[in-house]
């Protein structure tokens, strides 16, 4: 449906993905924004699986209602014996993209005050002004602007711009090849002349599982270059020659130490145009909760959201350290991640990748990495400042 120009919104939402709902939902839960008017704006329907998050959380989350599997136990695959991790209180969770969407869609159908449009958002200028819906002027009024449209930009000066790039295979075997208990969260025993590179193994059924080859590099590969590998690691690795492909997903997602708004020209950021893309783990799906519960308690307290990121720079900088590390080769991400889950709980990794330890905590960490190649990035990147 077209915009109603003689509707005036409360809120404005660009793009209406993981983001954007998350947000949404939070204001139908809290029963605070019956008589705001909203509106949500994407390209295109949300009726295909287009996406997978997966994500470790210590208990019950806000989404949990639409979690498709989860494990609680993993491990890590590097060149000798599988290195089992401790993960508790921790669980593994995987959420498919449709059934995600159709938990939110299908609350926001019986709300008369959402509205859902599509079509194409440009930017014709800068700000709110600037927002065009298939060509034409969107009238904006006096909406607060949610945005999480990628607005292209040119590269910082002296930051690093990483891809987390992925193929994925659903596959269905005959017999039973899984243990759907367990999972892989990173198998590192590929060819690594391209970068950090491993597959990532999470079995659904006995005779059922997700098989995807990811690489963190700085270029995408040619397209049948990931076909080739997964069918590779399939029938080399795990020794199954006989399977179906059932689904395929495909991925790009930036691993950049690059400064992002919160809020910019009268439009607030969300999701990862906002900046909650983890920079060096590329994880999203629990950085936006996080995110959406703030804007949401905000909008409750004081009536706006902060226009400030919520990132500490302690963390800011440890990300931007290992960027450093594996944009300039100065170590195999192989051996980073491998020393990394050696030499600690998986769980404290866990909190640590979620920006949420104490310094004590993260000195642990740190200390188990190899330090001279950690201090001179380090210390390259503490110079940056000045």
């Amino acid at each position: 449906m077209p915009v109603d120009t003689s509707k005036s919104y409360d809120y404005i939402f660009l793009g209406a993905g993981c983001a954007s709902l998350s947000i949404v939902m939070r204001m139908i839960g809290s029963q605070q924004f019956a008589d705001k008017k909203i509106l949500l704006i994407d390209k295109d329907e949300k009726n295909k699986n287009d996406r997978t998050w997966c994500f470790w959380e210590n208990g019950t989350g806000f989404f949990e209602d639409v979690v498709h599997k989860k494990w609680r136990n993993l491990s890590i695959q590097s060149d000798g014996d599988a290195i089992p991790l401790d993960i508790s209180p921790y669980e593994y969770k995987m959420v498919r993209g449709l059934d995600f969407y159709f938990h939110c869609f299908s609350t926001i159908a019986f709300l008369p005050n959402i509205d859902v449009v599509y079509g194409d958002i440009t930017f014709g200028g800068p700000g709110k002004n600037g927002i065009q819906l298939d060509g034409e002027k969107l009238h904006t009024g006096e909406a607060l602007i949610f945005n999480s449209v990628h607005i292209p930009g040119p590269n910082q000066k002296g930051k690093f711009y990483l891809k987390q790039h992925f193929k994925g295979w659903i596959i269905e075997t005959p017999s039973h090849q899984f243990d759907p208990h367990h999972g892989i969260l990173m198998d590192f025993r590929m060819d690594q002349l391209h970068g950090t590179t491993f597959v990532y193994l999470l079995p659904l059924a006995a005779n059922f599982a997700l098989v995807e080859y990811t690489l963190f590099t700085k270029d995408i590969l040619p397209a049948a270059e990931y076909d080739n590998q997964l069918r590779a690691y399939v029938e080399e690795k795990l020794r199954i020659t006989d399977f179906n492909i059932v689904e395929q997903e495909f991925g790009i997602i930036p691993m950049t130490n690059a400064k992002f708004p919160a809020y910019e020209n009268g439009m607030y950021h969300i999701g990862t145009s906002g900046g909650q893309t983890k920079p060096s783990t590329g994880y999203t799906f629990q950085f936006i909760q996080k995110q959406a519960r703030q804007i949401v308690s905000e909008l409750i307290d004081k009536g706006l959201p902060s226009k400030y990121l919520n990132t500490n720079k302690r963390f800011q900088f440890y990300d931007s350290t290992l960027l450093h590390i594996l944009a300039k080769n100065k170590l195999p991400g192989k051996e980073i991640f491998t020393r990394l889950f050696q030499r600690n709980k998986a769980s404290a990794v866990f909190k640590f990748l979620d920006n949420e330890t104490a310094l004590g905590e993260d000195l642990k960490i740190i200390n188990s990495l190899p330090k001279k190649e950690f201090l001179s990035a380090g210390i390259r990147e503490i110079i940056k400042q000045f």
